[in-house]
């Protein structure tokens, strides 16, 4: 344990120390007054302040219990004294100990706290037309969780079935702590129930895939316009005589990564553009950032972001109603509460399990 806090306060030293180098260069006439340098480094130094703030205000607090106790150990103070000291020895004891825990949480999870923005896409798997269900109701329990928490959805793009499943849905969910919270749901989820076209009532295994995307900022990623080739095309499907007659649809394929996103959904061509955009930026950063990871380090593996779309990650038993994590062995009988979008005890079990993965990394 002793080697752990070492390691840790180690850590946070090379972070301090990281924070006064970013001050001095952001104090540099040089690099003040050019922003491709400027911007970099406010950033980065906006990510380090509250961890470092804290981490300083736990140096104090040690400071502060080394002086209490050299009262304790003064052989002329009275006893109203030295039980004052004892006591502020205490409250200073349980405070260092609430900061290192903060400190730990900032520090292993920090890379989701500022992500305000995903793009989520919901697919139908094996399964035919339940398949297609399942998807839309995969899509109502986020949508519900989401008002829940008053984040905005933002449909971007859907394909419905003649029963009123979705072959694909991709929407966006804004709002403080996203990421952090639904970045967990990428992957495989399987629904074994009794289908609305099951006539003999046997149950049907069925699923769905869920990707989860962090939506850059502007900022946070660049991509070479010269990299990304448009077709634009008419839109097929019901819509009206201009959705079809116009040339509205747009396709967008990023070269490099060979990423293609299709958006037709619209009636203007604009207005799909600049979803298709938008999707394809995060589907670009996310391409990338799981690049970074690998190579930053091969061993260390955490769960948020990581969703493959081929593992199952989750079923969803409505005979027994369970939903079973299999991320972290957790079955919880409330899945009619979880579908209606009170998914808050599993979020929360995922976010506990994570952050002590991460600790064991650190």
């Amino acid at each position: 344990m002793a080697e752990k806090k070492d390691s840790l306060i180690s850590k946070l030293d090379e972070l301090e120390a990281r924070f006064c180098e970013i001050e001095k260069q952001i104090a540099d006439p040089a690099v003040a007054g050019d922003p491709s340098k400027l911007i970099p480094l406010s950033k980065e130094q906006g990510k380090l302040r509250v961890m470092v703030a804290r981490y300083r205000e736990y140096k104090r607090t040690i400071v502060g219990i080394e002086e209490a106790r050299q009262m304790l150990t003064d052989s002329t103070a009275d006893e109203e004294f030295r039980a004052l000291a004892e006591e502020e020895v205490q409250q200073l004891e349980s405070r260092k100990s609430a900061l290192l825990e903060e400190i730990q949480d900032t520090l292993v999870m920090s890379d989701g706290v500022g992500v305000d923005s995903v793009i989520m896409e919901i697919r139908a798997g094996t399964g035919g037309e339940e398949a297609a269900l399942f998807a839309r109701d995969l899509y109502n329990m986020y949508v519900k969780y989401a008002e829940g928490r008053r984040w905005k959805v933002e449909q971007l793009s859907f394909s419905t079935t003649g029963t009123g499943g979705f072959r694909e849905v991709i929407f966006s969910v804004k709002g403080e702590g996203v990421w952090s919270e639904l970045g967990y749901e990428g992957g495989g989820h399987r629904v074994q129930r009794v289908p609305q076209t099951e006539s003999q009532g046997r149950i049907h295994t069925s699923a769905a895939t869920v990707a989860v995307l962090p939506e850059p900022q502007e900022l946070d990623i660049q991509i070479n316009p010269d990299d990304v080739i448009e077709h634009v095309s008419r839109a097929g499907g019901p819509g009206g005589q201009n959705v079809n007659k116009v040339s509205s649809a747009i396709r967008l394929e990023h070269k490099p990564t060979g990423i293609a996103v299709s958006m037709q959904d619209e009636k203007s061509q604009h207005k799909n553009r600049a979803k298709a955009w938008r999707v394809l930026k995060s589907r670009i950063y996310e391409f990338y950032q799981n690049r970074e990871r690998a190579e930053r380090d091969l061993k260390r593996k955490t769960m948020i972001g990581s969703g493959d779309r081929s593992g199952k990650i989750r079923t969803y038993n409505f005979p027994q109603n369970r939903v079973t994590d299999h991320r972290i062995n957790l079955s919880l009988y409330a899945l009619d509460r979880i579908m209606a979008g009170d998914m808050g005890e599993l979020i929360a079990a995922l976010k506990d399990y994570d952050r002590e993965q991460r600790l064991k990394n650190l």
